[in-house]
């Protein structure tokens, strides 16, 4: 899983790095306050501060689908080891239809 995590995090310094960006150049916020917004909807929670231009609540809305699928994959990625395991421990993959590989 560490390998795993250090393959993935160019992808989420890059996301991260984008909704920074976003907040910063587009809504003006300070860069703290525009990490703590890009990291709030990287990690699924939601933005902190309130927006106040158009391009902004455009742009911060598709960061947040785009952050959120992000999420997603990185979490799939990640856990995908431990699900295998325990469908494997558990003899799951053959009962769910799934051929045994052993």
């Amino acid at each position: 899983m560490a390998l795993r995590a250090w393959t993935l995090l160019p992808l989420a310094l890059g996301t991260l790095g984008l909704g920074m960006s976003i907040y910063h150049w587009v809504e003006g916020l300070a860069w703290p306050d525009a990490f703590l917004n890009a990291a709030m909807l990287l990690g699924g929670m939601g933005p902190v501060n309130q927006l106040h231009s158009t391009a902004g609540k455009w742009l911060a809305g598709v960061y947040a689908l785009f952050a959120g699928l992000v999420f997603i994959v990185l979490a799939g990625i990640m856990l995908g080891p431990v699900v295998h395991a325990v469908l494997h421990r558990f003899h799951l993959e053959t009962a769910a239809g799934f051929p045994d590989r052993s």
